[in-house]
């Protein structure tokens, strides 16, 4: 059984309006990151500091990166479709493992450059102060937009708006190496600008390498933690109506968490007593994470965990077994009522009759009699309702 989704109406304004705010916070990023990009490159080349031009070319890929996050954010907030059920989420996930895979590459590429720029002993030049001033402006740009993003990317949770904001923030941290190394320079450790450089393009690689493992994790349906796990089960456990859980499993689609659950429960209640209780589980897993899209329980009358299909499912339906009562005892009355309780093999059944039926006279001991000898006859009551 599913628990219903919120109206598609209201899912489509959410998405909607997560759209806009993820396109407005990306816009303004972009626009930042190439007037600073501009800046540090042309500063780096014109006044002798390879930290800050490997700083500026950071820049530029967080450019790239924003356009490729305009175009994830617009196809990964369309409303669900006949081809796409549970939404464009993953959309998401594999632009995120993209941005990734830019970053390790440019950085790994920047590392390579000044490795052997700082192997092969040739001269460095000390850098200019104009290096200090736009390595201080661009810490304090880069901060902001990496606390303005990370809020837009939080309030719409989106995995890929927030790593793009940890994106910005790498830059902020760059800038601050830059700062220490162009002192250092200054002071007379000349080497410093190059070894900085190289300290910079790792920490490029390790936040794409972040993001990629983190993107990789999810598309192979990665489940929750084992804490997690163990908490959604403990809620399901202590709701009433509840007599054991399995096969708790989980994945994730974006920031959204996806779940199915076994519930057991008294094999004598009725089907909607069983959803009613499905449905408490469902509210109290929701309260405990607020990031559940989904909940597929279903309800089982005997645990199955160990055994899968304890009860064969080759056993007569009811159409069957209305059909051999009549041939052994004569037509059932038009009121009469089965109820079937299938468990561990053996089929448990209750014959509901009114009191002024016209039919046959039925006892239980006259219906055990003649399905005794089945083997998958387990037990029977005859019920007679008075008028």
């Amino acid at each position: 059984m599913e628990q219903p989704d919120q109206p598609s109406q209201q899912r489509q304004n959410n998405l909607e309006s997560e759209k806009h705010a993820a396109t407005r916070v990306t816009i303004i990023g972009m626009i930042l990151d190439a007037v600073l990009g501009i800046i540090k490159v042309i500063g780096g080349t014109l006044f002798n500091s390879q930290a800050l031009l490997v700083d500026g070319i950071h820049s530029f890929t967080d450019v790239a990166s924003d356009w490729v996050v305009l175009a994830v954010m617009r196809l990964s907030r369309k409303e669900p479709d006949a081809d796409h059920p549970y939404g464009h989420q993953r959309i998401e996930t594999l632009g995120t493992l993209v941005l990734g895979s830019i970053l390790i590459a440019v950085g790994a590429a920047l590392a390579w450059e000044n490795i052997l720029r700082l192997l092969s002993g040739e001269a460095q030049l000390v850098p200019g102060w104009p290096v200090l001033v736009a390595a201080a402006a661009s810490v304090a740009g880069k901060e902001w937009i990496y606390r303005y993003t990370r809020h837009v990317g939080m309030k719409i949770r989106s995995d890929l708006i927030i790593a793009n904001a940890w994106h910005s923030r790498t830059d902020a941290f760059s800038s601050v190496v830059v700062l220490v190394s162009t002192i250092g320079a200054m002071l007379g450790f000349v080497w410093l600008d190059v070894v900085a450089a190289v300290l910079i393009a790792a920490i490029i690689v390790h936040i794409g390498w972040k993001f990629t493992w983190d993107s990789v994790k999810e598309l192979v349906d990665t489940g929750l933690s084992e804490d997690d796990t163990r908490m959604l089960k403990t809620i399901a456990l202590e709701t009433d109506g509840v007599r054991n859980v399995h096969e708790l499993r989980s994945r994730r689609m974006g920031h959204d968490i996806l779940l199915d659950v076994h519930l057991v429960v008294r094999p004598e209640i009725s089907v909607s007593e069983g959803h009613q209780i499905g449905m408490k589980v469902v509210t109290g897993m929701r309260d405990a994470l607020e990031n559940i899209r989904d909940i597929n329980f279903h309800i089982d009358a005997e645990n199955d965990e160990k055994v899968p299909h304890a009860t064969d499912p080759g056993l007569p339906d009811r159409e069957a077994l209305r059909r051999l009562l009549t041939e052994k005892l004569g037509e059932l009355p038009p009121q009469s009522r089965l109820r079937l309780h299938y468990l561990k093999n053996r089929i448990h059944l209750e014959i509901f009759l009114d009191e002024n039926h016209s039919g046959p006279h039925l006892t239980t001991e006259q219906v055990r009699a003649i399905l005794a000898d089945y083997p998958w006859f387990g037990s029977v009551r005859v019920w007679v309702a008075a008028n």
